[in-house]
């Protein structure tokens, strides 16, 4: 399946759906592997915890939101499929990077992490058939179907690493 293959396009979400290239669900999961891997981990080694304006988050920070979601959304998405579709995806996002000690941690173990997940994200879909695909539950306030949260999870790490290297890297060449 193509995220234009999508049959219902949720609300809210579809900001991160529509940032997937039109290609094979499984072929899109794979690009953002490859994404990951291609982060420049010198910059982000050189702007460290700084930020690219007050009271924002780290790189790492952002990287370990983008890990942190993944897992709670793909736990909505296994009970979606189990016909547990009353559960609702909710949680503070503000609380959780307040908590997630990301800027104890190397940007290798955070990668390595986002790695982890992501193969097993990866793991869990391929287990889903069409019918499973139709399923839907609410992520925050809306419903979404587990095809649209592949995309929606895929789009979700385009948004953030797009970020990093719009804002973020643009500090070194401030700094120099």
């Amino acid at each position: 399946m193509k995220r234009t293959e999508i049959k219902v396009l949720p609300d809210y979400f579809d900001r991160y759906i529509n940032l997937v290239e039109d290609i094979d669900l499984f072929q899109a999961f794979e690009e953002s592997l490859k994404q990951i891997k291609a982060l420049d981990l010198q910059k982000v080694k050189l702007i460290g915890n700084k930020t690219y304006q007050a009271d924002k988050w780290t790189i790492k920070e952002i990287l370990q939101h983008v890990t942190d979601i993944e897992r709670l959304l793909i736990a909505g998405t296994l009970k979606f499929a189990r016909n547990e579709n009353d559960f609702v995806i909710a949680f503070d996002e503000i609380e959780m990077a307040r908590q997630s000690k990301a800027n104890s941690k190397t940007i290798e173990q955070i990668i390595t992490e986002l790695i982890a997940v992501r193969k097993s994200t990866i793991e869990l879909f391929s287990t889903f058939d069409e019918l499973d695909f139709q399923k839907s539950g609410i992520n925050w306030k809306h419903r979404i179907t587990i095809e649209a949260m592949a995309f929606n999870i895929i789009g979700h790490q385009i948004h953030h690493i797009r970020f990093i290297e719009n804002y973020y890297f643009s500090i070194l060449k401030n700094s120099c």
